[in-house]
């Protein structure tokens, strides 16, 4: 199974990303976690520590490999047809909480230039990786739209929305469904995060019936989360947090549902 989680800036959507996988590792299945935010975090919520993941070499750094598989001998143009198995291999990082981690990369400087070549490489990965049926792949997407838009999610068996209350989070998460939708992905479901009240619990379902999306599942504002990323700490290896179990709640739910689709 392959997961795609998206959404807009500072909705939550990593700590969705994290907890899934984590859910799936305990459910006995052999995780890779894809951080394809240009701004990645996807490492501290599975529990590495802060020097830990500035440690991690991210494959958009990673040139020798990258020319190595993308390389045509002409500028702006890229192999889109190349082997993966050996980046999974050598280039994942294990987790403490038992997902194996692979760092898309960031832009590290000003007029460093795009991310082509590295989302080349992502791409290619997600469409030539067999996931067998104990395995999983969970991928952290660059909030907004960008991703949609490069083709990046398109392998994935399904794509998770993250939104909040908030009228722009909802607008966000509509342009990703009817953008996936339009390139013919089918298994798109919103999850309403954060939710505090009854109040922004209605407003997303209105929203979501109004504009023909699919919600899964509500997950709760929780104080906890925000205290343990205060600390430094990811709030995944708190069971008690409400939000936490509601989201390894999800991966019995996506199970499913993708079970129904096989």
């Amino acid at each position: 199974m392959k997961i795609a989680v998206s959404g807009k800036g500072g909705v939550g959507k990593t700590l969705i990303a994290g907890g899934l996988a984590r859910g799936f590792a305990e459910r006995g299945l052999k995780t890779i976690g894809i951080d394809a935010d240009s701004s990645p975090n996807l490492g501290l919520t599975l529990g590495l520590s802060a020097e830990e993941t500035r440690k991690i070499t991210p494959i958009s750094d990673n040139k020798q490999l990258i020319e190595a598989k993308t390389s045509t001998g002409y500028s702006g143009v890229y192999n889109l047809n190349f082997t993966v198995d050996d980046i999974v291999k050598q280039y994942s990082v294990p987790t403490p909480l038992g997902v194996n981690l692979i760092v898309m990369g960031t832009v590290r400087s000003m007029g460093a230039g795009c991310m082509c070549a590295p989302t080349a490489v992502i791409r290619a990965l997600l469409r030539y990786l067999v996931v067998e049926t104990n395995e999983a792949v969970v991928l952290d997407l660059e909030a907004g739209v960008e991703h949609i838009g490069r083709g990046t999610a398109r392998q994935v068996d399904a794509l998770l929305i993250v939104a909040d209350s908030n009228l722009k989070s909802l607008e966000i998460a509509k342009h990703i469904h009817d953008l996936a939708s339009e390139a013919g992905m089918k298994q798109l479901y919103l999850v309403g995060n954060r939710v505090m009240n009854e109040t922004q619990k209605q407003a997303i379902q209105s929203f979501t019936d109004k504009n023909g999306l699919s919600l899964l599942t509500f997950v709760p504002f929780d104080q906890k989360v925000i205290e343990a990323d205060m600390l430094g700490v990811t709030p995944l290896k708190n069971r008690e947090i409400e939000a936490v179990s509601t989201i390894d709640n999800i991966c019995e739910l996506l199970l499913k549902k993708t079970e129904s689709q096989a």
